[in-house]
C-alpha cells in the first residue's frame, strides 16, 4: 500500500466536514491524473474532462464511504474510470483512443537528423494506431502502465481487480499489441 502525503488525511477529514477549500486542494492534487485516466477510457478530451469533473462530484458525495487507511488517488481514479465507462456506454460509442506520446528528448549536443525524426514519428504513429485497435480494457491497462506510468498495485485499485489480474491483463494486452505491431520480441517493463 502506498503512503499518502501527510496532509491528505487531514484534507479528507476537513472535506468530510464541509470544508470546500480542503476538497479543492484534493481536486487540485489529483485533477491531471484523473483527467488522463478518463481520457484513456474515452479517447476524447472534452468527454474526459466531463468524466473527471463527474468523478470529483461523485467522490465528494461519497466521502463518508472513503476508507481512511487507503490512499485517495486510486479511489478517485476508480470513480473516474467508472464515470468514463458509463459515459462511453450511455453514448453508445467506442471511440478510438488518441494518446499523445512525447518524444524522449536526448540530452546530447547533436540535433537529431530530419530523417531520424520522421522515422521516430512514424514509429510513434504506428504504436498509437496499434493501441487504438485494442479493446477498451486493454487500452486502459496499457495506457495506465506505460503512458501514465502507474504501478500495478495502483492500476489494480483503480480497476477494482487483484494485482495478479492486472499482471495477466498486461501480459495479454502486450502480446496483442506486439502481434498488431508484427513484433517478435517479448515486451518487458525493463
Amino acid at each position: 500500500m502506498e503512503d499518502r502525503p501527510p496532509d491528505e488525511a487531514e484534507l479528507v477529514s476537513r472535506a468530510r466536514h464541509g470544508d470546500a477549500d480542503a476538497y479543492g486542494a484534493l481536486v487540485a492534487a489529483h485533477q491531471e491524473m484523473t483527467f488522463r485516466t478518463a481520457y484513456l477510457v474515452l479517447g476524447d478530451a472534452a468527454e474526459a474532462h466531463d468524466a473527471a469533473q463527474e468523478a470529483f462530484v461523485r467522490a465528494y458525495r461519497a466521502l463518508d464511504r472513503f476508507r481512511d487507511a487507503e490512499p485517495f488517488r486510486p479511489w478517485v481514479l476508480r470513480i473516474a474510470v467508472n464515470a468514463a465507462r458509463n459515459r462511453r456506454r450511455a453514448a453508445g460509442r467506442r471511440a478510438g483512443l488518441r494518446l499523445r506520446v512525447e518524444a524522449n528528448t536526448v540530452a546530447d549536443a547533436s540535433a537529431p537528423s530530419a530523417e531520424s525524426e520522421v522515422v521516430a514519428e512514424e514509429q510513434r504513429q504506428r504504436l498509437l494506431d496499434a493501441v487504438n485497435e485494442l479493446s477498451p480494457d486493454d487500452r486502459l491497462v496499457i495506457g495506465a502502465r506505460y503512458f501514465l506510468d502507474l504501478p500495478e498495485a495502483e492500476i489494480a485499485a483503480m480497476a477494482g481487480v487483484a494485482r495478479g489480474t492486472v499482471k495477466s491483463r498486461l501480459s495479454r494486452a502486450r502480446a496483442r499489441l506486439a502481434q498488431r505491431l508484427g513484433a517478435t520480441e517479448d515486451w518487458t517493463d525493463g
